[in-house]
């Protein structure tokens, strides 16, 4: 009996082989050449690629729109194959079974990606996102970015100040907002800035909530120069000391985050309908991350800001509430 798609899929993640990319042929610019016509075949149907990409989308649900009710049905296989996509990568940037093949591994994706945009998909997730990059003109450019955000997770574990953080937002979190904008027809010229200003607050409140979380991974978002402008060492931060300077720098990085979602909020009130409302959801959680940090007197070495039900309900009515 042949494998299945999991069996495909989870030998892939974890290294065993699975489905094998043949090589294609690039144009001289470098750029994907025309799809040859020999070129192989999936043996699975955009029906099984769309319901892999659901399933791992459902057991692994962060701060992304992949499954929500809120999604409107003609959408939701898109969003779920670019996060199906972005999870892939981000697994091997991050587990350890990877060890050792990381670069590899993201550069085999990218030569999926090449050919998924030549018109070639085999493995699921890229058969899911081929349908999803004809019937909405997904550009390519994100993608890349994306996988670039994830060769830096191979490759850099600290930032030397606030421009370089950013220029690492810019490719691991505005691209999906990109994306989103095309997904759901929004302009992008006009939409784009306010996109992007959400995006990376969204990254930055994760970071600032994941501060010992990202320590156990030798990862260190908050920036060299603004360590040592507030007297925070790296010992400070390994023996989980809560200092004063620490108190300050985490305020610091908190109203960055905050002004970044200030700027980015015009675009909750210019979406319309459930996305809209989605949009408005994603904003005032990534703001109640911050609260709760704050109220926790910024300490997130010796414990982990997180919303509960309790702030669920709040988010909700606001964003029903919300007023332009």
């Amino acid at each position: 009996m042949g494998r299945s798609i999991d069996q495909d899929a989870r030998s892939w993640r974890e290294g065993n082989g699975g489905i094998i990319r043949r090589p294609m042929s690039r144009s001289s610019a470098g750029h994907p050449a025309s799809v040859p016509l020999d070129a192989p075949r999936s043996p699975h149907s955009l029906r099984e690629a769309r319901e892999f990409c659901a399933r791992l989308a459902r057991e692994h649900y962060e701060n992304f729109p992949v499954a929500s009710w809120l999604v409107p049905a003609r959408v939701r296989p898109a969003v779920q194959a670019i996060y199906a996509f972005a999870r892939v990568a981000d697994d091997f940037a991050d587990e350890d079974v990877h060890e050792g093949r990381r670069l590899e591994r993201l550069d085999e994706w990218q030569g999926m990606l090449d050919d998924c945009f030549r018109g070639v998909a085999i493995h699921p997730v890229f058969v899911s996102l081929r349908a999803a990059v004809e019937r909405f003109g997904l550009p390519r450019q994100p993608f890349v970015d994306l996988l670039a955000a994830f060769r830096m997770d191979v490759t850099r574990r600290r930032y030397p100040d606030e421009a370089a953080l950013l220029a690492y937002c810019r490719l691991s979190a505005n691209p999906v907002g990109r994306l989103l904008l095309c997904l759901f027809g929004l302009d992008a010229a006009q939409h784009a800035p306010q996109s992007d200003a959400m995006c990376t607050a969204l990254q930055l409140a994760n970071h600032w909530q994941d501060v010992a979380v990202d320590l156990a991974k030798d990862r260190i978002y908050l920036p060299a120069d603004a360590r040592q402008r507030w007297g925070v060492t790296e010992d400070d931060l390994r023996s989980r000391r809560v200092t004063d300077g620490f108190r300050s720098l985490m305020r610091e990085q908190v109203g960055g985050a905050r002004a970044r979602f200030a700027e980015g909020r015009p675009l909750c009130s210019a979406a319309r309908g459930r996305f809209g409302l989605e949009l408005r959801l994603t904003w005032l959680g990534g703001q109640r991350i911050l609260d709760r940090i704050e109220a926790a007197r910024c300490d997130v070495l010796t414990r982990r800001p997180k919303l509960g039900p309790w702030d669920a309900l709040v988010v909700f009515q606001r964003a029903v509430l919300w007023a332009a």
